[in-house]
């Protein structure tokens, strides 16, 4: 709680300090292993605390105030350990600040932005598929192939951003994927393992920003929006064609959403530029979700919501819109 008032502190000798070498070492340690240790540990952890719950069940009777004392210890090691392996990056220094750029955007500079965005990847589309404007693009990797080629957007992405080299790599498919979609969420980072966790069940067309996206996080960016603008980035800076379209058209979503919310005359005749076959990969993933929705789905969203506002993103969920101020501000003077 004190720590969180001294951002410069905390951006300076944590996350630019410490937790450097706890990100590195715990990716080497737990990154070879083909499946997630992570998950593996919080069945494990699920396991024993169901046996223990059985066993001392008397106890919350009979020995109340120990059973009390048991249960806070252990919630406030997990709590520390939470903190002290990575979640102090919440309370780090906001990326606009890092980057000398400014934190809003007049409704001018987003229509450019978005045309610019547009014109990206609609030629992007056009290379991938030049007979027919009208199909979604179909990416021809793995999941398994998509994890080893992230690596090169971050690469290049290290040229002007040293921090962001990223190795050892430590990237995987969650054990719990069918759990993570119907709760609607499409990956996770685990602080405890620094293991990148991706929902393997989302669409391929999904799967380079998403991990891009988790890698962030992993880096240090714990903030959504902050994740959304490095994982944007990433997959933009990457060589590969099928990489950048991900990228170019997951930060147009954004902009078109926010061009909506704004202006939505104006959003409607913009939107006639964008190539049908664009609006067929955005189709694909909002019926994928669909899918999925249960009852349940709200109220996992809105804990992850109060989860966020707790831990220093006061907007909760609505913070990971706020990936467009960072894009358009960033590019405004560079080329996309």
């Amino acid at each position: 709680m004190i720590l969180r008032n001294y951002p410069g502190f905390v951006e300076q000798y944590y996350s630019h300090g410490i937790y450097v070498y706890i990100s590195k070492l715990m990716r080497f340690s737990f990154g070879w292993v083909p499946f997630s240790v992570g998950d593996l540990f919080y069945t494990i952890a699920s396991i024993y605390l169901l046996r223990w719950l059985y066993l001392n069940r008397k106890r919350i009777i009979m020995d109340t105030w120990n059973w009390l004392l048991d249960v806070g210890a252990t919630l406030s090691i997990a709590y520390i350990g939470f903190h002290l392996l990575w979640a102090f990056n919440y309370y780090r220094q906001p990326l606009n600040v890092s980057l000398n750029i400014k934190a809003d955007y007049t409704t001018s500079e987003l229509l450019d932005f978005t045309n610019r965005l547009i014109e990206k990847s609609n030629y992007c589309h056009s290379l991938l598929q030049p007979d027919n404007d009208s199909l979604g693009v179909k990416i021809p990797y793995s999941k398994s192939e998509i994890f080893d080629r992230l690596v090169n957007g971050y690469d290049n992405l290290a040229k002007d951003f040293p921090h962001l080299v990223y190795s050892p790599k430590s990237i995987k498919k969650s054990i719990y994927s069918t759990p993570l979609t119907y709760m609607g969420f499409s990956g996770y980072l685990n602080p405890f393992t620094n293991e990148a966790q991706v929902d393997g069940l989302i669409p391929v067309y999904k799967f380079p920003t998403t991990s891009c996206h988790e890698v962030a996080h992993q880096l240090g960016y714990a903030a959504e929006n902050e994740a959304n603008f490095i994982g944007c980035l990433a997959t933009i800076k990457n060589e590969d064609i099928y990489f950048k379209y991900a990228g170019y058209t997951f930060g147009l979503r954004y902009c078109l959403s926010e061009l909506f919310r704004r202006d939505p005359e104006t959003y409607s005749n913009i939107l006639s530029k964008v190539n049908y076959g664009i609006i067929e990969n955005y189709k694909e993933i909002q019926t994928f979700w669909m899918d999925y929705e249960n009852p349940l789905e709200p109220y996992f969203e809105k804990t992850f919501d109060s989860f966020l506002k707790a831990n220093n993103q006061a907007d909760g969920m609505k913070s990971y819109n706020y990936v467009v101020a960072l894009l358009v501000n960033y590019y405004s003077d560079k080329p996309l």
